[in-house]
């Protein structure tokens, strides 16, 4: 698979995957299956160390992503940010193949076809190598949506599942999901991160807070 270094947060299904350097870190972004769902690949520059989020599908791909010859990363960790079957349906056989950690929240890992290894809460720290990303408990799409939030050193890249997208929160299946979500997105993403967090989420194309905030307004009125 080709892995472009043009970072612009858009991927085409079955096309290029593209990679982004932080200098400390490395983000690597490729769509899989037939729902266009994002996999993001992160790696640690000093450690080689690679945590994966969202194993969706076509598990022969995200591995091709993670590469084969001897100096390709380590995979120690997959995180799983929700339990909707599109977001791990190449869990179990990346798992099988490179035995990585698996970690979910609690609310979800039930659903998944594999145990998670590690169950984490709203605060909770993981590591990738030296680097750090945060949980955030995005409450609504499903019970135990996760976000996580990686504060690098140009700005914060926070990918989001399906709870945020350019355009709107995820869908809910209640009026009481709906406000669940849309409170926890404005109080645990928009009022904690500033307006160039870059974001990253499960289907589709990137945006930054700031492209977003404005229009937090109208996606409450318009309700679920």
């Amino acid at each position: 698979m080709d892995v472009l270094d043009e970072y612009t947060g858009h991927t085409d299904p079955g096309g290029a995957a593209t990679r982004r350097d932080l200098g400390a870190l490395t983000i690597t972004k490729v769509s899989v299956g037939p729902m266009d769902n994002n996999a993001y690949l992160l790696v640690c520059t000093n450690t080689r160390d690679a945590l994966l989020i969202d194993a969706a599908n076509e598990p022969d791909r995200l591995m091709d992503v993670i590469g084969h010859g001897d100096d390709r990363p380590q995979l120690r960790t997959i995180v799983t940010t929700h339990q909707h079957w599109d977001h791990w349906q190449a869990l179990g056989a990346v798992a099988g193949m490179c035995e990585p950690v698996t970690v979910a929240h609690p609310l979800d890992a039930p659903e998944l076809p594999i145990p998670a290894d590690t169950l984490v809460e709203h605060g909770d720290t993981i590591r990738v190598g030296d680097a750090e990303l945060e949980v955030i408990h995005l409450r609504g799409h499903t019970p135990g949506s996760i976000a996580l939030v990686y504060r690098g050193p140009d700005r914060p890249h926070l990918f989001t599942g399906d709870s945020l997208f350019p355009g709107g929160i995820g869908k809910t299946g209640s009026p009481e999901d709906f406000t669940s979500l849309i409170d926890d997105v404005q109080e645990r993403v928009f009022e904690t991160l500033p307006d160039d967090t870059w974001f990253y989420p499960g289907h589709g194309d990137d945006s930054t807070l700031g492209a977003q905030r404005q229009s937090l307004p109208e996606w409450r009125s318009r309700g679920w």
